[in-house]
């Protein structure tokens, strides 16, 4: 039998609330929701990711250092095509190859000069008098990337009749349109940066320390954005020297466009500069990364230094 007080106890709420304990917090598995991979995990994706790369790679290495045909199913290897490219005999055969590769660096040194007068200004100008003109930019800047190179193409084909007609049909006119394919690749870096450094505050302190627009942009400003800047330059190269959509619809000699055309003659020679022109961007990343690094102990340094 149930006594009188029990049956109070299980109608009161109160004493229910007494008797019943407080549920805990909720503890989530880290397990089954963490977002970072396991150890295992990431070795996995970085040995498929490394294969990927590395095979095509030394697969071309490969190619470039044949000689001759299979005898007795037993390939010969040398240096021959290597030493092929210095040959003089050869520099008629090569010469559109050189060329395209200067014209490449010709538009490369201006394109970098587009990003550093039109576009670094224009971002650190928004950022100290109009910060909310900053994600209108953005859309601007990341616009080209949204477009398909083909689209581009077709609508710069007459706008470049006029630059023929103004500044002649010379390769480094090219430079205006890949400066507008480049500038997603050129904003990002700066934008992290700018988003990294109190801009506002150290242009206002250098101001009331009584220096000009001019020394607070080239003293203050510039050297504290140096790696987003150099990040930017360098990123510009990569983008223009493998940029072949517009040398090729424009009628250019670029160094893309004269490695398609190597490539019918010699195709090994072609292979070598792609190649090194794959060295030459894993180059530039690291250098990309050194800098990131470099900033980093250099920001722990101050602070443990403070």
């Amino acid at each position: 039998m149930i006594s009188a007080n029990a049956t109070a106890e299980l109608i009161d709420p109160s004493a229910v609330a007494t008797t019943t304990p407080s549920p805990g917090p909720l503890k989530i598995s880290r397990a089954r929701f963490a977002a970072e991979p396991t150890r295992v995990t990431r070795s996995i994706i970085l040995i498929v990711v490394g294969i990927v790369f590395v095979v095509p790679i030394l697969a071309m290495i490969e190619f470039s250092f044949r000689v001759g045909q299979p005898v007795n199913n037993v390939q010969a290897y040398g240096f021959q095509h290597y030493l092929a490219i210095f040959d003089p005999a050869n520099n008629q055969a090569y010469a559109n190859l050189f060329q395209g590769i200067v014209n490449s660096l010709g538009i490369c040194a201006i394109t970098v000069a587009i990003v550093l007068v039109l576009l670094l200004p224009t971002m650190i100008f928004v950022e100290l008098k109009f910060p909310k003109l900053r994600r209108v930019l953005e859309f601007i800047c990341i616009i080209p990337v949204t477009i398909p190179s083909i689209v581009l193409v077709v609508g710069f084909v007459p706008v470049y009749s006029v630059v023929a007609q103004v500044f002649g049909s010379y390769p480094w006119t090219m430079a205006f349109a890949v400066g507008i394919i480049v500038l997603p690749y050129a904003y990002r870096p700066i934008a992290a940066n700018l988003a990294a450094v109190e801009v506002v505050v150290l242009s206002e302190a250098g101001r009331s320390l009584g220096a000009g627009w001019g020394p607070v942009l080239l003293r203050v400003i510039l050297p504290n954005l140096r790696r987003g800047i150099l990040a930017s330059c360098f990123i510009t190269v990569a983008v223009v020297l493998g940029e072949y959509t517009i040398a090729s619809f424009l009628s250019q000699n670029t160094f893309q466009t004269a490695l398609v055309l190597v490539q019918h003659t010699d195709p090994f020679v072609a292979v070598i500069f792609a190649v090194l022109a794959l060295v030459f961007a894993f180059v530039l990343l690291l250098l990309i990364g050194r800098l990131g690094s470099l900033r980093r102990g250099g920001t722990r340094l101050s602070r443990r230094s403070a």
